[in-house]
């Protein structure tokens, strides 16, 4: 079973919980014997004080394999206990671990790594929303593991450093940007209008929710906005997804050079994609476009990554309506109008057709 971490959101695996609870035991034969081995254990001192904790890197998986083979063979284990507060392992009594018929391995990221997807005879994963996800992310860290909520939130950072670094490899630029961009876009679903609706349950209960609004549509600036694409498509599905080409010049002019819209557009909310608000020209091309074929100002939410505050007052003053959502607020833009610090030509880097990673793939 499993769970990862997208951000600093928390996809959660929350069943292995039901499974500790009474209702297990009548699933299987009463002489099984059954251990749940936590991920969180196998925490590298190594790499977790300058890695992410989302990241692959930051557990010791060649340990964690041991173990499971360990165990396959009927072998007891000693396990880590790992701890979040220092960041250390060495000097806490392990826990020793016998060789049982049901094993349940959970964490973040278990399904990460195909060598550990190997050893498992079932896989499972579990969403649960990114609301509920983050209160528990909070409320773990900052009280189990004596953490501050702004720390909590810092860890986004981490990714940002790693797509930042111009040194990253387009394989771990496209993780880390894909990551950050889930998180943008879930953030900017729960901006969209919904009504309270009652259902029943499988069990005959009155549950009530809400439903959000169901036509909407996204639309990318070409071509950096198509890397955010999927992103949309995982959490919408079947979603229609216009695109927009502006061209852009040295003098900072831009021109519409291409659009293909959905036709009934105008009915609906509209997500605008493009991971850099840099001067905001190109973002106010679109935005009037869409305004011009009838999508009222307040239906469009504009998703990116990093935004300049010249393009953020640029964008807010001509559409004060619309909302922006943005994983970072960056500095200014410099007498390149590019964002400062910024992560450079982000569809080249994205997409691999910068030549620092032309090069890096060549040598590879």
């Amino acid at each position: 079973m499993g769970k990862y971490r997208d951000g600093n959101i928390l996809k959660e695996a929350t069943s292995w919980l039901v499974l500790r609870s009474a209702s297990f035991p009548p699933l299987w034969p009463s002489s099984y014997l059954c251990w749940i081995l936590k991920r969180a254990s196998f925490h590298s001192e190594r790499f977790v004080r300058c890695t992410p904790f989302g990241s692959p890197d930051a557990f010791d998986t060649e340990l964690l394999l041991c173990t499971m083979e360990k165990l396959k063979l009927g072998q007891g284990v000693s396990i880590p206990n790992y701890d979040f507060k220092t960041h250390k392992s060495y000097g806490i009594p392990a826990r020793q671990v016998n060789p049982s018929d049901v094993i349940i391995l959970e964490g973040i990221l278990v399904l990460h790594d195909p060598r550990v997807r190997d050893l498992m005879n079932m896989k499972i994963f579990v969403d649960t929303d990114s609301d509920l996800r983050l209160a528990r992310r909070i409320k773990r860290d900052t009280v189990e593991r004596g953490r501050d909520i702004q720390l909590v939130l810092d860890q986004i950072r981490g990714m940002h450093t790693l797509i930042r670094d111009v040194k990253t490899t387009k394989h771990d630029f496209v993780f880390y940007a894909d990551r950050l961009i889930r998180l943008v876009v879930e953030y900017g679903l729960g901006h969209l209008p919904f009504t309270e609706k009652q259902i029943v349950t499988p069990i005959g209960c009155i549950y009530t929710g809400v439903v959000f609004f169901k036509r909407l549509c996204g639309v990318s600036i070409i071509r950096s906005g198509e890397s955010m694409e999927n992103a949309l498509r995982a959490c919408c599905k079947g979603i229609k997804i216009g695109k927009i080409l502006i061209h852009g010049d040295r003098n900072n002019d831009r021109q519409l050079i291409y659009e293909k819209l959905p036709s009934d557009i105008s009915s609906r909310h509209v997500l605008l994609l493009d991971p850099i608000l840099a001067t905001g020209n190109s973002a106010i091309q679109a935005i009037s476009l869409l305004i011009n074929k009838g999508v009222p100002e307040s239906n469009i939410i504009f998703l990116n990554l990093i935004s300049s505050p010249e393009g953020i007052h640029m964008v807010c003053k001509n559409f004060p309506t619309l909302k922006i959502v943005t994983s970072e607020i960056e500095t200014a833009l410099d007498e390149e109008f590019r964002v400062v610090p910024g992560m450079g030509q982000f569809g080249d880097r994205y997409f691999g057709t910068d030549e620092y990673h032309r090069k890096e793939e060549m040598m590879s």
